[in-house]
């Protein structure tokens, strides 16, 4: 069963879009890029290409504070109310500084500029989409709203008040409901 977080959700997409579902059973895309992040004629509520050229820009300058920057909005740790550890903070940066920079650099053409909607359109498995309310990098009403309506009975579930890292700080609940879908 492949599962997607980010832009590995349009891995998974791309995958059933190009060699189809045969050997798939089911899907589960968790804060998922897919359909498009970018501003088109097809996606004209996509981000400005300016938004992008930023985070190549941050990617390319000074990588560890851009890295410590972003973590703050990935786990919502900017918002009132929300728990996450620094700990938790610390290892996405180190996470993020262990990946090559020419990769880290190229994959934001790859998240940004691709367009997953007849991949999507393929999905004929059963799907969880899952999905963040206060997703501040991909956020859920241009990702996977969109996504949801593309693939054939998508389920869905959509956690109030959840960050792009809700796999961190909503584990149980998405275990939990990981495991329900499973069973399914």
């Amino acid at each position: 069963m492949p599962l997607g977080h980010s832009t590995g959700g349009g891995e998974v997409a791309r995958y059933i879009g190009r060699h189809g579902s045969r050997r798939v059973k089911k899907v589960v895309l968790i804060a998922a890029v897919p359909p498009l992040r970018l501003q088109t004629q097809a996606n004209p509520k996509g981000l400005l290409m300016e938004v992008f050229d930023a985070i190549r820009a941050g990617v390319a300058g000074d990588r560890s504070q851009y890295y410590k920057d972003l973590a703050i909005a990935f786990y919502g740790a900017n918002r009132s109310g929300t728990k996450v550890s620094q700990g938790t903070l610390d290892q996405f940066w180190l996470w993020s500084m262990q990946a090559g920079a020419k990769n880290a650099y190229e994959s934001v053409k790859a998240f940004s500029e691709t367009d997953f909607t007849e991949d999507l359109k393929k999905i004929d498995v059963p799907t969880l989409v899952m999905h963040g309310e206060d997703d501040q990098i991909v956020p859920v009403h241009d990702s996977a709203r969109k996504s949801a309506r593309l693939i054939r009975g998508a389920k869905e579930i959509y956690y109030p008040g959840a960050p792009h890292g809700l796999t961190a700080t909503h584990q149980d609940q998405v275990n939990a409901d990981l495991l329900a879908f499973l069973r399914s």
